[in-house]
């Protein structure tokens, strides 16, 4: 048997991708590259309607279907009953995205314990999520490709002037949190291999909508070596080549597309 072209290495076809707050800016474009390279997909969203239309939208590769699930990461019930929904609609789920994210606007200032401690949620329900993959993937005798969404601001802190006079500061929990979605990824991935599941994290850069303060983008953009943001669809090759072959021998790194920010 010959080596597999770039093709059959970057392609999803057969695969079932389950990714966690699919309905949002990014969440969708990334929904939508692991469709276009072949998978059936389930996205989630805390509304019924809007996963499902989300689902209804996505381009289908061959036989590949897509389907909408309620589910809450932030609760532990959820997370099972939306999981255990996902592998009964596809039969088996090869990939998890782990992307939703419960905000918060308070910064170092005013942010009170209860709110710091809700905001570390999103790390508790990546983790209860990523256990459950890891132990349906082991049932099916199988292998498995997670990835975790992590952040830019997981890794450094954020510039104080850019925030100054236009919004809050960068919530110092999104920091820590995020920074916990880097370390949880190595340590998964290390206890994980042995169980042919590889476990990776994606950090995106500066990816603000278009209602984000304009006085704003154009502080973020001064701090850019690329002097600009980046668009959803500059994330569609990384979670493709996370979830497929072609990052087969990849477990336990962090894939940074931030437009050279960390690279100051």
């Amino acid at each position: 048997m010959g080596e597999r072209t770039v093709d059959a290495l970057f392609s999803l076809r057969g695969k079932a991708a389950f990714i966690t707050g699919a309905t949002g800016y990014l969440g969708s474009a990334m929904a939508c590259a692991l469709a276009e390279a072949g998978a059936s997909i389930v996205v989630t969203s805390r509304i019924q309607e809007k996963a499902r239309k989300l689902a209804a939208s996505l381009p289908q590769v061959g036989p590949a279907r897509h389907f909408g699930v309620s589910l809450d990461h932030m609760e532990e019930s959820s997370l099972e009953a939306g999981f255990h929904q996902a592998c009964e609609l596809t039969g088996g789920i090869d990939v998890l995205v782990n992307n939703g994210n419960e905000p918060l606007g308070r910064d170092w200032t005013n942010v009170s314990a209860e709110e710091f401690r809700r905001q570390l949620d999103n790390l508790t329900g990546y983790f209860l999520l990523s256990r459950l993959f890891h132990g349906h993937v082991l049932s099916r005798s199988g292998s498995g490709s997670l990835i975790l969404l992590g952040s830019m601001y997981g890794l450094v802190g954020s510039y104080p002037e850019t925030y100054e006079g236009v919004c809050v500061a960068s919530p110092v929990s999104y920091h820590a949190m995020k920074g916990g979605i880097v370390q949880m990824t190595r340590h998964l991935a290390v206890y994980w291999a042995k169980d042919r599941i590889r476990v990776n994290c994606l950090c995106p850069g500066p990816f603000p909508p278009d209602h984000v303060d304009h006085q704003l983008v154009e502080r973020l953009k001064a701090k850019s070596p690329m002097a600009r943001m980046g668009t959803p669809e500059e994330l569609k090759g990384a979670v493709v080549f996370l979830a497929s072959d072609a990052s087969s021998y990849m477990t336990g790194q962090n894939l940074v597309i931030d437009g050279g920010w960390t690279a100051w």
